[in-house]
């Protein structure tokens, strides 16, 4: 199935409902979108010259000419190629040569980074401003029937962050994001006709992968006019627009809440914060329930498997009543529907209930594999299954919890030590904002547990009291032996802590 089909499906059926807003301002309805992809379709084919099954780079900031383009590639056989838009054009350069992109779109101030990026991407042949007479003469094309795509046909091409070298890009098919989308209904929440999805994380990442749910079910796709995430805008927009869902990181749920608790904001519209992405501390959980109310679903996955791996929806965040209610909402919940997920050892042999080991998943949404990386895929995909790199245990229930990434578990004298057990402690103490843990090189235990601290404003937390926490809720030999105290984390531009930079600070 082509996944334009969801788009002329709601087109159909609710041609005058808002499908695209930007800011409090409805830009077009469904019957417009869907027009819009079709011409922009014909063309990027007929126009650009683009043959079926080519690339299509997206180098944008949030903006309402994302949903065109992203349905107007599939419309017309392409696949779409969203990239992060805080990406350096050596970056850049490197995801177009791999891919082959045949044209590129950008926002005005992209263009010029994508422009220097050209140079070594032969196939890459056109660039075109999303704001400019380019675009508007792609628009002037007379509507193209929709092509004929397989299954297998890729969609969509996610490059991940390249951490540990070069990054590489997941092939996600047709099939692979029309069964994350129906996941989506099945196990994080519903949707109605009307309802917004409020853009305010990359459309390049986690938020753009939820139009298609949202298209699906013809909800209307709200973009800040900031582009990305700002508090105020995003309480200012819930007085416009109902039925609202936001995806966002965990560290972005923090800031709202914050915002919330000085501004009391009216949030009557706000039905769903979707978070994911990073770990979701329980105290933070509970903090935002309490200023939001039960509004919460939490989703686990990654670019191999995007957005679907488990899910925590929000009837399971409101069983406060339930005994084992601390260690749900510590999980990442129960694998979704249709999704197989195992927690195995070092030989791929499956563990039993509460032991710790590397989380496997097998599904209709797991990748296709990596692009033009065959020993990469193989090894990700052995045994039939996607290994994440992920560590954690699933219990009787079936609830996983994460522990960590495998490359972030700190091995030290022997003993592993999961820096997210370490951080959810020494975020109980009132004084601390922000904290988190990595693994240090020690010449006598290889490792040993280091803290990276933000206080909270006005708290002058000593690293003794810090240490005296820890010894009263964790192992000796779990608990940091260093503290450094920052006045900021450093973040991606979802929120999510990188590590790898704190790393390299020590």
């Amino acid at each position: 199935m082509n996944l334009a089909l969801l788009l002329t499906r709601s087109a159909r059926a609710f041609p005058h409902l808002p499908a695209v807003a930007l800011g409090g301002r409805v830009m077009h309805d469904y019957a417009t979108l869907a027009d819009r992809a079709a011409r922009l379709a014909a063309g990027l084919r007929e126009g650009l010259g683009l043959q079926p099954g080519q690339r299509v780079a997206l180098v944008m900031k949030n903006c309402p000419q994302y949903l065109e383009l992203l349905f107007a590639c599939w419309h017309a056989g392409l696949c779409a190629v969203p990239i992060n838009a805080k990406l350096h054009p050596r970056e850049l350069e490197f995801i177009f040569q791999d891919t082959e992109a045949g044209a590129c779109f950008a926002t005005a101030d992209l263009v010029e980074a994508v422009s220097s990026a050209q140079n070594g991407a032969t196939a890459l042949q056109h660039v075109v401003d999303v704001a400019g007479d380019d675009y508007a003469a792609l628009l002037r094309h007379a509507p193209m029937a929709m092509a004929a795509t397989g299954p297998a046909d890729l969609a969509w091409l996610f490059y991940t962050s390249g951490t540990t070298g070069k990054p590489k890009g997941v092939m996600l098919t047709h099939d692979n994001l029309l069964a994350a989308a129906l996941g989506y209904f099945s196990d994080v929440d519903a949707i109605a006709p009307g309802d917004a999805i409020l853009h305010a994380a990359p459309m390049s990442h986690g938020s753009g992968l939820y139009i298609l749910p949202h298209v699906a079910k013809a909800a209307c796709n709200v973009v800040p006019e900031s582009g990305g995430f700002d508090e105020a805008e995003i309480f200012d927009l819930l007085r416009t627009h109902r039925g609202v869902t936001l995806f966002a990181a965990p560290t972005m749920v923090k800031w709202l809440v914050a915002c919330a608790e000085r501004a009391q904001p009216d949030c009557a519209n706000l039905k769903t914060i979707v978070y994911g992405g990073g770990p979701m501390y329980v105290a933070d959980c509970k903090a935002a329930m309490r200023v939001f109310g039960c509004k919460l679903a939490q989703i686990y996955g990654q670019g191999e498997s995007p957005m679907t791996i488990t899910a925590m929806d929000k009837a399971l965040h409101a069983d406060a009543s339930h005994p084992r209610y601390e260690h749900r909402l510590a999980s990442v919940g129960r694998p979704f529907t249709g999704i197989e997920v195992c927690v195995a050892d070092a030989h791929d042999a499956p563990l039993p209930a509460g032991e710790v080991g590397e989380v496997l998943v097998r599904g209709a949404t797991v990748m296709a594999g990596y692009l033009n990386n065959p020993e990469a895929t193989a090894q990700t995909l052995r045994s039939g299954w996607l290994h994440t790199g992920d560590v954690g245990f699933l219990d009787e229930e079936g609830f996983l919890t994460l522990r960590d990434r495998s490359k972030d578990v700190v091995i030290s004298g022997g003993s592993n030590i999961y820096p997210r057990e370490v951080e959810e402690v020494l975020l109980r103490h009132p004084g601390v904002a922000e904290a988190s843990v990595v693994g240090a090189p020690d010449a006598d235990w290889g490792e040993i547990v280091l803290a990276f601290i933000v206080l909270r404003p006005g708290a002058n937390t000593a690293a003794a009291e810090l240490d005296a926490l820890c010894l009263e809720q964790i192992a000796r030999f779990k608990r940091p032996k260093r503290y450094v105290f920052l006045d900021a984390l450093p973040k991606n531009a979802t929120g999510k802590v990188l590590k790898t930079e704190l790393r390299r600070r020590l």
